[in-house]
């Protein structure tokens, strides 16, 4: 690419890796994103180290993590300061950069409608979220049509929140990001470069695909849930079924049995299709309005979906089905390859702006990815932060830490279902050890650059006589730059 190209970052809700073809699945019909595999870069180990879905927006926005962020769940957001702090979300980056910048679909920003330096915005917030004023509600009313909760379909209870949508496939919010998506493509005036997020709310629950994608999926073909493992995962289950009481979702997970989840897996399976159509829709825009060959094109989640797996559903912990994300990335003129490395989701924010030009102002715990011809560093270790977990990852063993008290150690290697807890293996204490030692030093380093706002002597004031005088005010909030 002579000049800097366009920039289209393509990210889903709650998709897990293994449910497209591209990464294992013969279930699932995704040949749209297999094809998009095929041309780019797979990354095979990409891990979404906060996976909640407010904590992974964030740190996507500021390439912090979430420690640093301050934003460990999703009652939390972004200081309303951040520009003073010196902190630029990678909207406003690239807008200083040249770019016109875009979003469409779910956005989870607290406010919705902040912007964030997103000049473009038509906002469909995820299916949960059902008052929000945005672009998809005055389009359903437009058609006579509003937003239905989960519970308004028919045995939403009974079948552990898998249903058929009431609206049909021309009035669903992922049909409807899709179309928006290819508007933005067809009327953009061409002014100049663009970078644009599309978010899509799918796969996310309610798990509510239309009939005729749910017709096209075999429920025994479905791959059965990974069992739990009681003794070390009591707490965890505990607060997930207690989790899922919440009015936002109702259903009661305390039975949970093999039934209800090949269910729950079909009707997800279906709602995948129906993104990978949305994804061919765009493919097929870009390459009309001769967009396609000038246009870096990633593709991502924000995190995954248990759908059963250790009796859990949703996402938030380490588990794999929960921290694995799909991670493609299509180069014009690149090469095709898989990379096998540990890469983070957040390392999509280092990309961006790497494309783009642009220098971030703060210190980023984001890394440009590798396999793009962009200068990089490889990753050997991952970490993850949300308010009840933390998480150290080498890329064979695991260590994880709960709110709840418990701890688990996997080799994945040797136990890739994650069913051996090593925690208390004298075998594994070596590992134990290297894992919990670099996490603490992470945490550390984290929590420290957390509070760099607060910072008051940064020049040796007890050597300065204006600080002895009265009066003297502190500078607040301290901004980052590269050199502090």
């Amino acid at each position: 690419m002579s000049h800097r190209p366009n920039l289209l970052f393509i990210i889903a809700d709650q998709l897990r890796a293994d449910f497209l073809g591209c990464y294992g699945a013969s279930f699932v019909n995704t040949p749209h994103l297999d094809a998009l595999a095929a041309q780019g870069v797979r990354y095979a180990r990409a891990y979404s180290t906060s996976p909640v879905c407010v904590p992974a927006r964030a740190s996507l926005l500021t390439g912090m993590n979430s420690l640093r962020n301050g934003v460990l769940d999703n009652s939390l957001w972004l200081r309303p300061d951040l520009a003073a702090c010196g902190i630029r979300t990678w909207p406003e980056m690239l807008n200083d950069a040249g770019y016109y910048t875009a979003g469409i679909g779910k956005m989870h920003f607290y406010p919705w409608d902040s912007n964030h330096g997103l000049q473009y915005r038509v906002v469909a917030e995820d299916k949960r979220w059902i008052h929000v004023r945005d672009d998809y509600y005055h389009f359903l009313r437009a058609h006579g049509e509003r937003k239905y909760h989960g519970n308004e379909h028919d045995c939403y209870y009974e079948d552990k929140g898998a249903i058929i949508n009431r609206l049909p496939w021309e009035l669903s919010v992922d049909h409807f990001v899709g179309e928006e998506a290819c508007r933005f493509l067809k009327t953009y005036s061409g002014d100049g470069p663009f970078a644009a997020m599309v978010s899509f709310p799918g796969p996310h629950c309610p798990y509510d695909p239309n009939q005729e994608f749910l017709d096209q999926i075999d429920p025994q073909q479905m791959p059965p849930a990974i069992p739990a493992v009681p003794e070390d995962a009591s707490g965890l289950r505990r607060q997930n079924v207690a989790g899922n009481l919440g009015a936002w979702n109702g259903v009661d997970y305390s039975d949970f049995n093999a039934a209800h989840k090949q269910k729950i897996r079909a009707h997800y399976a279906a709602s995948v299709n129906q993104i990978d159509v949305e994804i061919g829709r765009i493919m097929a825009t870009l390459e009309e309005q001769g967009l396609l060959e000038n246009t870096v094109i990633i593709f991502a989640s924000d995190h995954g979906d248990y759908l059963g797996d250790h009796d859990l559903i949703g996402k938030g912990t380490y588990y794999e089905s929960s921290v694995h994300v799909p991670l493609i990335v299509r180069v014009p003129n690149g090469q095709p390859s898989v990379q096998e490395g540990l890469v983070e989701l957040t390392d999509i924010t280092a990309t961006l702006l790497a494309f783009g030009g642009a220098q971030p102002p703060q210190p980023m715990d984001a890394r440009p990815l590798p396999g793009l011809g962009l200068s990089t560093q490889p990753r050997t270790l991952i970490f993850g932060f949300v308010s009840g977990g933390w998480m150290a990852y080498d890329g064979q063993w695991k260590l994880c830490k709960y709110a709840t008290g418990e701890q688990h150690l996997f080799d994945r290697a040797s136990d890739p279902d994650e069913q051996i807890n090593r925690i208390h293996d004298p075998g594994a204490f070596t590992e134990l050890r290297r894992l919990d030692d670099a996490l603490t030093r992470e945490v550390m380093r984290s929590v420290a650059l957390s509070h760099h706002a607060q910072k008051v002597d940064t020049t040796g004031m007890s050597q300065d006589p204006s600080f002895g005088k009265e009066g003297w005010q502190r500078p607040y909030p301290y901004a980052f730059t590269m050199n502090s």
